[in-house]
């Protein structure tokens, strides 16, 4: 039964990493591309810790098991968080498909201050 639960979360987690290797491939913009690799990544890693660690049966495996996913699951979205503001902010050019742009005319370029929509600096 451990064997099947096994490469049933390690079959999950290879699907969710398929899937975020087919958002980088035919979604149309940078940010979208970031939002799925790091979501769909993320759950791919999860699964497939979850399936090592029941496989291996071991509580030092399972800790490590765990650590990599807590690792990952803190620093994956707060770089892609870093790196797509900063290219927003390098003038990387949204989809022309995008409905909305919440930063346009709030962030002031020369003196890289972000201001509120009344035109109050942001604490």
């Amino acid at each position: 039964m451990e064997k099947i639960l096994s490469e049933l979360m390690m079959l999950i987690g290879a699907g969710f990493m398929l899937i975020a290797s087919l958002g980088v491939l035919r979604l149309p913009d940078l940010f979208m591309r970031m939002h799925s690799n790091t979501k769909s990544a993320t759950l791919g890693v999860f699964f497939m810790m979850l399936g090592l660690s029941i496989h291996f049966g071991s509580l030092s495996i399972f800790i490590r098991a765990l650590s990599v996913v807590l690792f990952f699951m803190i620093t994956a979205p707060v770089a892609a968080q870093i790196i797509a503001r900063a290219a927003y902010f390098s003038g990387i050019s949204l989809w022309k498909g995008t409905m909305s742009d919440a930063l346009k005319g709030h962030y002031n370029l020369s003196t890289h201050v972000l201001t509120n929509p009344d035109g109050q600096k942001k604490k």
